[in-house]
């Protein structure tokens, strides 16, 4: 066209030259021109083979041998070339005019219309999926430079692990793994945690809810059937027998601390020794002590 002639003007390179005298030239017909100051030389020149004659009709016999004979094929505009040479110098003036970029995998067009058959090959090659919003890319660096949008959006976050995400639904999916996964359980009210770290801190919330306490070992729970199963443990573990009543405890401190009761409470006195006892049974068994003393 009119224009792509115009620009070869502005093209350094000027892949037109004159094999008489070296002489270079933006445009073919210029060359021709040149070529007519050689006389008896051959001015017609063919563009596709770089050919000379030295009459217009065997210039035109030359260049229908060229006809249906252009297997380089540009891709930016179609143009075909018998030379993969001249499709090299031709593709210079498509160098800086490349607005149509493909953004999976770079690569610039010319055309938007040449952009849109190329994207066609991506269409079932992107292994790289986005597991916030679902998007799918070619490259795992797409993927990377798209999960920043992503990067301060995560409003729902997992109370099991931490992490978060964009969507609720999303968070729904990703709590499903940790259904089966909760071998931390608390031992005040059966909850389990996927962490140590998040049962530690669910327990601070029984730190001051422990109204229920062991009368054996002293601890304490936040519901009476957790001390009932806690106190079976006890159950065969009473050695410390208390003397007045016959109660038994697990710990000695336990019996001593039982054993204030009793200290005020001894109306049954022994006439012999002074000791005093709490009942007339233990008296009277006490007392067999001293008849075998007096016979």
């Amino acid at each position: 066209s009119d224009l792509a002639r115009h620009q070869r003007v502005h093209v350094e390179e000027k892949p037109y030259q004159c094999l008489e005298c070296g002489k270079r030239f933006p445009q073919s017909s210029h060359l021709a021109k040149n070529q007519c100051f050689h006389p008896g030389e051959k001015p017609y020149w063919c563009s596709e083979c770089g050919k000379s004659f030295i009459s217009s009709s065997k210039l035109a016999h030359q260049q229908h041998i060229h006809t249906g004979v252009r297997s380089h094929r540009c891709s930016e505009c179609g143009k075909s070339f018998t030379r993969s040479s001249n499709l090299f110098q031709h593709q210079v003036i498509h160098a800086e005019e490349k607005p149509h970029r493909c953004s999976e995998c770079g690569k610039s067009f010319t055309r938007s219309s040449n952009l849109f058959q190329h994207q066609v090959i991506h269409a079932e090659e992107k292994p790289h999926r986005c597991s916030e919003c679902g998007k799918s890319f070619t490259r795992s660096s797409n993927l990377f430079q798209h999960q920043v949008i992503h990067a301060e959006e995560k409003p729902h976050r997992c109370s099991e692990c931490g992490k978060s995400f964009t969507r609720s639904s999303n968070l729904f999916q990703h709590q499903v793994i940790h259904a089966e996964e909760k071998p931390h359980r608390c031992s005040e009210c059966g909850k389990s945690f996927t962490r140590s770290s998040n049962l530690f801190q669910h327990q601070v919330i029984h730190a001051e809810e422990k109204p229920h306490r062991c009368s054996e070992c002293g601890k304490s729970f936040t519901r009476s059937s957790n001390l009932f199963q806690h106190q079976v443990i006890h159950a065969e573990e009473k050695p410390h027998r208390c003397s007045e009543c016959g109660k038994s405890f697990t710990r000695s401190s336990n019996l001593f601390q039982h054993q204030v009761i009793h200290a005020e409470e001894k109306p049954h006195r022994c006439s012999e020794c002074g000791k005093s006892f709490t009942r007339s049974s233990h008296l009277t068994q006490h007392q067999v002590i001293h008849t075998r003393k007096h016979p």
